[in-house]
């Protein structure tokens, strides 16, 4: 356990001086300035648009951290040969890989509560109360980049950072289309792309399962059930992509 927390450490000091939390200054300052705009240019939807583009916002630079980072941790590890005098000590290879991965959650940790208060604010600012509505939202989206951020371990354990990279965005665009994606497969009349759609639906990532983003916006009920099934499938699926990603570390030969 000791290792994977200095590992997490580590990972997470390495991203903070690669200047990747930059994006979150410039997050901010778009934000600001839109804002000034929608004051002047919307009239009774601001609110829902601040809301909006907060939350969108925050999902996709979210999804764009744990991507970049994500692909380049084991990459860079083993180009700069850096790995060795890890793996020389008493550091197993899963516990490596997981403490990557929890380094990855602790800079989306800090990413998402920098610009999750900042949205507040603005919120605030405007609507003059708290919108309790809101933290469920943002933590649903931390839950998404969970799972995005698993995806990315699991590629970069044995493919080269562009393709990791590109495969770890196939899975989150992918994973917003799967129901369309079952749906065009029984209408299309053909038994094998629907059994073939019907694969892929359960095989890929549901992630519009995490999406909130309606029922934040537009003040809607949101099931208690339906949170902790949520919650119960992301744990699933990251115990089975951080299981899939030892075994193929496992199996990589460094020299």
């Amino acid at each position: 356990m000791k290792a994977i927390r200095a590992i997490a450490v580590n990972t997470f000091r390495e991203a903070v001086r690669n200047k990747i939390l930059y994006s979150l200054v410039f997050f901010a300052l778009v934000m600001m300035l839109f804002s000034l705009v929608l004051d002047q240019a919307t009239v009774g939807q601001r609110n829902k648009i601040i809301k909006d583009l907060g939350l969108g916002s925050i999902n996709i630079f979210g999804v764009i951290i744990a991507i970049v980072v994500g692909i380049n941790l084991v990459y860079k590890e083993i180009e700069k040969r850096t790995i060795y005098p890890i793996l020389a000590k008493p550091v197993r290879r899963s516990q490596f890989l997981i403490g990557k991965y929890f380094g990855i959650l602790l800079t989306l940790a800090v990413e998402m509560l920098f610009m999750s208060s900042f949205l507040f604010l603005l919120v605030l600012f405007y609507e003059g109360v708290f919108d309790a509505h809101l933290p469920l939202a943002l933590f649903m989206i931390f839950i998404e980049l969970a799972v995005v951020s698993a995806f990315a371990i699991f590629f970069s354990s044995f493919s080269t950072p562009f393709l990791s990279g590109m495969f770890t965005f196939a899975i989150y665009v992918i994973g917003h289309l799967t129901s369309y994606l079952q749906e065009f497969g029984a209408n299309t009349g053909s038994a094998v792309l629907k059994h073939l759609t019907t694969f892929f639906y359960y095989v890929l990532p549901n992630l519009e399962r995490f999406n909130l983003k309606a029922e934040a916006v537009y003040q809607l009920p949101i099931e208690s059930g339906r949170i902790v099934l949520s919650l119960l499938y992301a744990f699933l699926y990251i115990v089975m992509v951080l299981t899939l990603s030892v075994l193929s570390f496992e199996r990589r030969d460094f020299k």
